[in-house]
């Protein structure tokens, strides 16, 4: 969070700035929608939640005395509207089922995989306080809360909520094992389960517990169970539906009730007139329009999708005998208007290369100088989860070696992106013995690659991405953030601090069993050598959105 910024946007918005008042509801609705949408699992009362908390926020604008608090102060009216959505439930509304189920959703729009998804799963057999003070810890783990503000929104001291959320992960780590236990083939568990209605509840929580707890079955673990919170670390927020709707009119009343309400809470005459008058602003996958209603028009940082997962040309063929070396992409043209000269360096990687013959000898490899690279993960930083990142600084070579199991995660990449980038990041040369599209020795069946194969399924990259090489290489001189963006698909990702002569081994030599191709130069030695797609100078929220052919 950019705590100037978003201090600017709040004092702005008290004073009456209408714009101002737009940008702070879509900056920070998502994460009330968030925090209620998982304390009620989707429950159909999550929207009128989340319009009440909103409501609520923007009628008391004028009272908050510190624009530094807003976001404490906002979570602890999203807890204390969900607990009052509790006190009002009446008996016949405690059996509703979940309106959209938010821990399928959490799965299928985060695209999540693997023990993040049972995760997600296991939500659903929390009780409602636990699923509350996960809703908070969950975005604590995150990244978009720390401890302080999870503890005020609860009402409790940070040694309470130190104990509160310790028991919740006891409960949710059962919770855990019981949907990995639904996902196997215990014969003694289908018994048991023969008279449940597929509800979660206590009752079945604690049973099926019973059951995981003495069944040697189901009790025995066939992988490392990686705690939670390392599995939740830089995962995003789940984005808005689309449809979802929310009016800042004071609850849709006219405009007289609204000016009547908005008086009484000490609102400004200019900002009474803003919220009453018609007004249309587009903001990030959200419009809001007249009269204040605010409505997702398309889901911001949508996941790729995932249905029609098709094999590429790439992925399902021979590499193309071809001895010529792939055409740089072209740098773009600075607007006629511009008054400030572009950043000159680096043609941007910006296409699907042909694969050189894997007989083809790279070319000669530049010298750059080197003093060396420092790496906040060490020799070997080992990134398998989204949001994990290092951050590299110096003068030097880097290798980023991409680790694909192709039996384990068939789906769309999200890719690596560089981010916060001082001074200049080159690509330099692509080794390790083969493309990810070079078939499999060995494999089971004709071309199965890197990239999976017709009985595996597929990782299937995004259109117009460079096809990686086990072993990439880059040369920077300066300081720059690597951050691994899985999601749809698991890949992994081995950050070394490097040397030219290891680059030159490596392109030239391959390993010990023999190189199934030489590898690939592509620095010029110039301030023309091609800069990877995804780099950026800024540093995203998000860097999953870091876009491609980004400009340095």
């Amino acid at each position: 969070m950019d705590s100037e910024h978003w201090r600017a946007v709040i004092t702005a918005a008290q004073s009456g700035d209408r714009r101002a008042l737009d940008e702070l509801v879509a900056g920070w609705l998502p994460l009330v929608y968030n925090i209620v949408g998982r304390a009620l699992n989707g429950h159909a009362d999550v929207d009128d939640v989340v319009q009440e908390t909103m409501l609520r926020a923007v009628g008391n604008l004028g009272s908050l005395r510190d624009p530094d608090s807003f976001r404490s102060w906002l979570v602890a009216i999203a807890m204390r509207q969900i607990r009052e959505r509790a006190r009002r439930r009446t008996p016949d509304r405690l059996e509703e089922a979940p309106a959209s189920d938010f821990a399928d959703l959490t799965v299928l729009r985060l695209q999540l995989e693997g023990q993040r998804r049972e995760v997600a799963e296991a939500v659903r057999w929390l009780d409602d306080e636990d699923r509350q003070l996960l809703s908070l810890w969950w975005l604590e783990v995150a990244g978009e809360l720390t401890r302080r503000e999870l503890a005020a929104a609860v009402g409790i001291t940070r040694q309470h909520a130190a104990v509160r959320v310790q028991r919740m992960k006891e409960r949710l780590e059962t919770s855990r094992g019981i949907v990995r236990a639904l996902d196997g083939a215990c014969p003694g568990l289908r018994e048991l389960t023969g008279r449940w209605d597929g509800r979660p509840d206590s009752v079945w929580r604690k049973r099926l517990a019973r059951h995981i707890r003495g069944c040697g079955y189901c009790g025995g673990t066939r992988e490392t169970v990686v705690p939670a919170e390392r599995l939740l670390v830089g995962i995003a927020l789940v984005p808005l539906p689309v449809g979802f709707t929310l009016s800042l009119a004071f609850g849709g009343k006219t405009a007289v009730a609204a000016a009547s309400a908005a008086t009484s809470a000490g609102w400004s005459a200019k900002l009474l007139g803003a919220l009453t008058k018609p007004a249309v602003a587009v903001t990030a996958g959200a419009t809001i329009v007249a009269g204040g209603a605010y409505v997702v028009t398309q889901p911001p940082d949508a996941p790729p999708p995932r249905a029609a997962i098709a094999p590429t040309a790439a992925a399902t063929s021979e590499p193309p005998r071809s001895s010529a070396p792939p055409a740089p992409a072209p740098t773009p043209k600075p607007s006629p208007s511009a008054t400030k000269k572009a950043d000159p360096y680096g043609t941007v990687v910006d296409a699907v290369d042909r694969a050189p013959d894997p007989d083809t000898r790279p070319a000669a490899l530049p010298r750059r100088p080197e003093s060396g690279i420092t790496s906040t993960g060490g020799p070997k930083a080992v990134m398998q989860h989204r949001g994990d990142r290092v951050t590299l600084t110096g003068r030097g070579y880097v290798l980023v070696r991409w680790q694909i199991s192709p039996g384990s995660r068939p789906g769309a990449l999200v890719m690596p992106s560089w981010t916060g980038l001082k001074g200049r990041l080159f690509h330099v040369a692509s080794g390790g013995s083969r493309r990810m599209d070079d078939p499999l020795p060995g494999a089971p069946n004709g071309y199965a690659t890197g990239m999976g194969g017709p009985d595996i399924g597929y990782a299937v990259l995004p259109p117009g991405t460079q096809q990686m090489w086990q072993n990439e290489y880059f040369y920077l001189d300066g300081t720059v953030t690597l951050t691994q963006n899985e999601r749809g698909c698991d890949y992994g990702l081995i950050v070394f601090p490097s040397d030219r002569d290891a680059v030159v081994r490596d392109i030239n030599e391959g390993p010990a069993e023999g190189a199934l191709r030489y590898g690939l130069v592509r620095d010029t030695g110039t301030d023309s050598a091609p800069v990877p797609q995804y780099v950026t100078r800024e540093t995203p929220a998000d860097p999953a959105t870091v876009p491609q052919r980004s400009r340095v």
